[in-house]
């Protein structure tokens, strides 16, 4: 793990003081970016940007070396390619990102059984169960960071504390490739000399608030009487912030905590107005949708459109469907019917066009249900075997012939 760092709050290395902090937060380092140069080691000490570089594009992730020039994510790309020109950029392989988040928590659900997954890349352990086989909370994030480097080749960082927000507070404190413990009686002393931005729900606009309350540190905050606080916040976010700003945090890690949505959404390059050019790009969002229910093991009842004019202005329509569906053909029929409906299908010029699936359910037999004038499932094997084509052979080696550019639907290459 090469310049890995273990240390707790007093900044030693060796064993820390870990009684008590059965919660751990793991997240990995520059996870698509990491992904990317363990394929091309070559390019390891480069700074390395992954992101579409046309339009409007933004960054997704950054290793280190980028982020030394000021690269962060969620960054417009065009601005990274200024504080960085001779950076290396690469467009995003989603599908390779979830195959290697699968192995990842795969990685943590040998070692524990309550994981609850973040994100592709991040997710909270209770290890409180698995001490007595593996040993202490330290040396169980220790054992993570091993396996992660041996059997992906990429690295993560550890936050080892009692709660989940100090937890996640540590490992971004101990990046890259640290790991970090909070003791249970060192809390306050790691908490209180960090900025209010810190704490969970301190964006630019409560920030700004705090600031004029003269409340700039979590000890700050956390002296201060919650009556003020509430005079300026409201009652739950004054409530919910003092409470953090003591360490207190009660939620439980949630195993298993299933999706609440699933979706896609593209940022054109340019503004879009022509309708038939927008319809496309909603039959490759929701096969995009589809793909996620159906990796997933959901359907959803539920599909909803997000609808981003040129001047930032966004409009969002759903439908609630009478049987739950993971077929892309159905969701995108049901697409394309609010965007026609929405009065914007003429001329109206967009910046974004989105998918979205919502109430999610775990998929029942692998059939959904489509229109009355289609065969039982016949799309959905048609799409299952795209699946399967798309995991071998990528993304791009199949798609429906809609999606071709007019040329190739007109002049198909027979190879």
């Amino acid at each position: 793990m090469g310049g890995a760092t273990v240390r707790g709050m007093a900044g030693g290395e060796g064993a820390p003081d870990d009684a008590g902090c059965r919660i751990l937060h793991i997240d990995m380092d520059a996870f698509y970016a990491s992904v990317e140069i363990r394929d091309r080691r070559e390019i390891a000490s480069r700074p390395v940007i992954v992101a579409h570089t046309m339009g409007r594009g933004v960054v997704l992730s950054a290793n280190y070396v980028a982020r030394g020039f000021g690269v962060r994510s969620a960054m417009p790309a065009s601005r990274a390619q200024r504080l960085c020109p001779h950076a290396i950029f690469i467009p995003p392989r989603h599908e390779l990102y979830s195959a290697v988040s699968k192995e990842v928590m795969a990685i943590f659900q040998a070692v524990t059984p309550h994981v609850e997954p973040l994100s592709l890349d991040e997710a909270f352990l209770d290890v409180s169960g698995a001490t007595r086989r593996l040993g202490s909370p330290a040396a169980i994030g220790q054992l993570i960071r091993r396996q992660v480097a041996e059997q992906l080749d990429i690295t993560c960082s550890v936050g080892v504390a009692p709660s989940k927000f100090v937890a996640k507070l540590a490992s971004v404190h101990c990046k890259p490739d640290g790991l970090l413990v909070v003791p249970a009686g060192q809390v306050l002393d790691f908490l209180h000399p960090l900025p209010v931005s810190a704490l969970w729900g301190v964006g630019e606009r409560t920030g700004a608030a705090l600031a004029r309350l003269g409340l700039r540190t979590v000890g700050d905050l956390a002296k201060a009487p919650v009556s003020t606080l509430e005079h300026e916040l409201g009652k739950a976010a004054a409530a919910h912030l003092s409470a953090l700003a003591w360490g207190r945090d009660e939620r439980k890690v949630v195993p298993d905590s299933p999706d609440k949505s699933i979706g896609a959404e593209e940022t054109f390059a340019t503004d879009i107005g022509d309708s038939e050019v927008i319809k496309r790009e909603l039959l490759r969002l929701a096969g995009r949708t589809a793909r996620g229910l159906r990796s997933s093991g959901c359907t959803a009842k539920t599909i909803s459109i997000k609808l981003r004019k040129a001047d930032f202005t966004t409009i969002t329509r759903s439908r609630t469907l009478r049987e739950p569906t993971d077929v892309a053909q159905r969701i995108y029929a049901v697409a394309s019917e609010l965007y026609l409906a929405s009065g914007l299908a003429s001329g109206t010029l967009l910046r974004l066009v989105g998918v979205r699936a919502t109430g999610l359910a775990k998929a029942a037999g692998g059939g959904t249900q489509l229109r009355l004038d289609e065969r039982p499932d016949s799309w959905r094997k048609a799409e299952t075997a795209m699946d399967k084509i798309a995991s071998r052979f990528g993304s791009s080696a199949v798609t429906q012939g809609t999606l071709l550019p007019p040329e190739d639907r007109r002049n198909p290459r027979r190879d």
